[in-house]
């Protein structure tokens, strides 16, 4: 079982992290009371692999309670429970600098001065951070990094799924995907809809498969967009992205749209890379 324990500087980013494990298919409880530590951490270890990722956050909006925490953490260790305590913090001005962004107030000064909350949450942190098997300090972190640091903390190769590409075939006449991150407009390529024998069929069917790569431009464009595709890839996996939909159109989104799509879904899973094909308006009249 992995049970993560989430703390730390308020406006450090510990919803940010808590996220990030939820993409990682963790199980996350935001602001979950100290005193329920542990006997929440017996349940997910008694739950039959049910709960066997578990991420929480414990923090000072608890209040009073929160001097529980160490002694929770005390009873999991003597219980033989595994955990991990993150420990998230920035320095002041990057602090201070979030909450004038936010227009939040501090939980530790309502209505206050960011600082002065700040100071105090420090005080009542210090001996909680002395405890953490890990310390992330988000002051000149991007986003993306910190999810790449979780990623790199707290997964395995037993973890989630890698990232997955859904390729989507689809009618610019019935409008763009709005999910796409990348989009390709095929419409340039001969269009088997103007072949009388051909127009019921969709890119699919061999015939017509066979009519638009027969053409020159067609095989170079799927090549130069294997090649593109195959770049990029890495690339966003390196800034943390878990899914990426590639949309490919052409008018209808019955032809030519939907034999490119299956050329790249095809040829990027000979590959090894996870991809799911989709045509959207293949059926549509």
């Amino acid at each position: 079982m992995k049970f993560i324990v989430i703390t730390g500087l308020s406006g450090a980013g510990r919803t940010r992290a808590l996220r990030c494990l939820e993409d990682m298919n963790f199980y996350c409880v935001d602001n979950l009371p100290p005193v329920l530590v542990s006997k929440f951490a017996e349940m997910c270890s008694q739950s039959q692999g049910k709960l066997d990722h578990v991420a929480v956050v414990v923090d000072v909006r608890s209040g009073s309670m929160f001097r529980e925490l160490r002694g929770e953490l005390t009873r999991m260790q003597e219980a033989a429970l595994p955990f991990e305590l993150l420990f998230l913090d920035a320095n002041d001005a990057t602090l201070i600098a979030r909450y004038k962004e936010t227009r939040r107030s501090h939980p530790l000064s309502p209505g206050g001065r960011a600082i002065d909350g700040i100071v105090r949450e420090r005080e009542i942190l210090e001996d909680i951070k002395r405890l953490a098997t890990h310390t992330i300090d988000t002051s000149h972190m991007q986003p993306q990094h910190l999810k790449k640091r979780m990623r790199d903390l707290f997964s395995d190769a037993s973890d989630g799924l890698p990232m997955t590409i859904d390729i989507m075939s689809f009618g610019f006449k019935y409008g763009i995907p709005l999910d796409s991150d990348l989009v390709f407009d095929v419409r340039f390529l001969p269009n088997p809809f103007y072949e009388p024998e051909l127009k019921p069929m969709t890119g699919l069917d061999e015939p017509v498969r066979e009519y638009i790569m027969a053409y020159p431009q067609s095989r170079d464009f799927c090549d130069r967009l294997l090649d593109m595709v195959q770049f990029l890839i890495p690339q966003y996996a390196e800034e943390g992205k878990s899914n990426l939909v590639i949309s490919i159109g052409c008018t209808g989104g019955k032809h030519r749209s939907v034999t490119v799509a299956a050329f790249l879904a095809e040829a990027l899973s000979s590959r090894g890379t996870v991809c799911r094909l989709l045509h959207r308006d293949k059926e549509k009249a």
